[in-house]
């Protein structure tokens, strides 16, 4: 017979009220309790309090109560006499004996059933006397001997090569009856069991509080997008964005494993990645783990994959979704594309765009009469090859502006060495291929070639005028690429002949009242605040 028992004192100076004030939206002593009643090897459980209104709420959970005597609820008493105090008091009102008592402290909030199991099981299969619940945390320590500071280690090594360092966490503490005495419940074979350090948080100030209330209010949420060369790799970027704007939250990638481009992107971010083959994969694959919410930023869904997504998942967010499925999402956000039909759970335009951190701190292009430099970027695969085409018009006309530099920024799915696109200072052309930080490539910009994707919206962030050709007809339904917002967008691209992308150039480079025009309309856009937005419709929080 198993025993779990929970101190609960009344009188907390730290935190008024410690035991029984609301986190998350339940008492603090709810926590314990719920953990002891869902370890299938616990038989009973009993919380023991000098506090009314502790026994109070800890009897509306289901579990037995005793009032403590006074003279146990004292600051200086510790916990050794109070729990053999229930001990005893259990058995007497039981009339058997237990084999295994269970020390659960309230304080522990974080602490899971699961792990709580897992350590009793552990405990049980054992010839242990005592569990005591540990975290490990190595690190050079000092301590002080005779006056003075000395190291506790012979030798300073890495953080991961030091020997363990078992820390108590206070969670839990597993004791066989026979070691139980009025002052000790710890017997002569002791062992540790290491708990997840998320876990072992100890509420002893108000800082841990927030910490556990934060832990506790956590969202898993899976993120769901690929990248390949036909599709580009946008969709992974947006992703990843979004992902380091949900600090805090437990997220997990799936991407499908066969392409192997976003793959490889998501791996090289050192992100969390589960791969699939295929929908049915990816819904039974949720069924598993449970997600809070789910992004799906995979363009148009059907109406059946996202029903059936819903019965397992409380919100779906998806992204850019022109598909009859998206009616059925919790929300759609759609900074590309606007099409104000749509119902109320749809969220368009440029009031949506989520820039990536490193746009938040560059410094804007500065507007040179003379151009000097220009950006020729079309997105991670570049499916149409416009780079080839903008790389053969620089080689053309460098005798005519021998002044002008060509900087091509290719995507990490872009096949150079098979395009023969490479740098030649002769020509003025630079070639790099996949840039970690590409705002300072925009930043001496004059002027910019690029695709008709989210690229236009890190241009007008950092005031870049820009010639645009769309990858394909769905890019083409992008609204916010347009001239009334600095842009000269000649349509899809792979019908718009060489002789008019020359001819676009050599205009705006000879007329410099146009570009200084085009990039103070893009300028007049607020686009930092978009991410905000976002992450407060994924995470359903109308305050962010």
């Amino acid at each position: 017979m198993v025993l779990a028992v929970i101190p609960a004192r009344g009188g907390s100076k730290g935190i008024p009220r410690k035991n029984v004030r609301l986190m998350n939206g339940k008492p603090l002593i709810y926590y314990a309790i719920h953990n002891a009643k869902n370890c299938p090897s616990i038989d009973d459980v009993v919380v023991s309090s000098d506090d009314e209104e502790i026994l109070k709420i800890a009897s509306s959970y289901g579990v037995e109560t005793m009032t403590r005597d006074s003279e146990l609820a004292k600051d200086a008493v510790t916990l050794d006499p109070v729990i053999y105090d229930a001990v005893c008091t259990m058995e007497k009102k039981k009339g058997i004996q237990y084999d295994v008592v269970i020390t659960l402290q309230v304080t522990s909030p974080l602490l899971s059933s699961d792990t709580l199991d897992k350590a009793l099981e552990s405990f049980l299969a054992s010839s242990d006397d005592t569990y005591i619940s540990v975290v490990n945390k190595p690190h050079l320590s000092w301590t002080k001997k005779d006056g003075c500071y000395v190291p506790n280690y012979e030798k300073r090594l890495n953080r991961q090569q030091l020997p363990p360092n078992y820390l108590e966490t206070g969670a839990f503490l597993i004791t066989r009856r026979e070691c139980m005495e009025v002052n000790s419940r710890i017997g002569k074979k002791v062992s540790v069991y290491e708990m997840p350090e998320r876990e072992a948080v100890d509420i002893d100030a108000a800082s841990d509080w927030v910490l556990c209330e934060h832990e506790l209010k956590k969202k898993r949420i899976i993120l769901r997008a690929d990248g390949y060369k036909e599709l580009g790799m946008g969709h992974i970027y947006h992703c990843l964005t979004l992902a380091y704007n949900l600090t805090g939250q437990e997220l997990l990638f799936v991407t499908k494993e066969q392409h192997e481009p976003g793959l490889k992107k998501l791996q090289e971010a050192n992100m969390p990645v589960h791969t699939i083959k295929s929908d049915e994969e990816f819904l039974e694959f949720v069924q598993e783990w449970k997600p809070d919410v789910v992004v799906n930023d995979c363009l148009n869904t059907k109406a059946d994959y996202i029903k059936e997504l819903k019965k397992y998942v409380k919100r779906v967010v998806t992204i850019e979704d022109l598909g009859e499925g998206a009616d059925y999402a919790d929300a759609v956000i759609n900074a590309l594309y606007e099409d104000h039909t749509r119902g109320d759970n749809y969220y368009w335009g440029s009031n949506y765009v989520c820039l990536r951190d490193e746009f938040f701190c560059a410094t804007p292009s500065v507007f040179h009469e003379q151009v000097q430099n220009i950006v020729v970027i079309f997105g991670g695969t570049d499916p149409s090859n416009f780079t080839k085409r903008i790389y053969e018009m620089a080689k053309r006309i460098h005798k005519d502006y021998p002044e002008i530099k060509f900087h091509f920024a290719l995507g990490v799915g872009y096949d150079q060495k098979a395009n023969q696109i490479e740098t030649d200072e002769a020509a003025g052309i630079y070639v790099e291929q996949n840039l970690k930080h590409i705002s300072d490539l925009f930043g001496k910009a004059d002027l910019a070639f690029t695709s008709q994707g989210r690229t236009v919206y890190e241009l007008a962030t950092m005031g870049v005028p820009a010639v645009v050709m769309a990858q394909n007809e769905r890019e083409m339904k992008h609204t916010f690429a347009q001239m009334n917002n600095g842009f000269l967008n000649l349509g899809l691209g792979i019908n718009v002949a060489d002789e008019t992308i020359e001819t676009t150039f050599r205009w705006l480079v000879e007329t410099p009242q146009i570009r200084k025009e085009m990039q103070s309309l893009m300028m007049r856009h607020d686009l930092k605040s978009g991410i905000k937005r976002v992450i407060g419709l994924i995470l359903e929080d109308e305050e962010i």
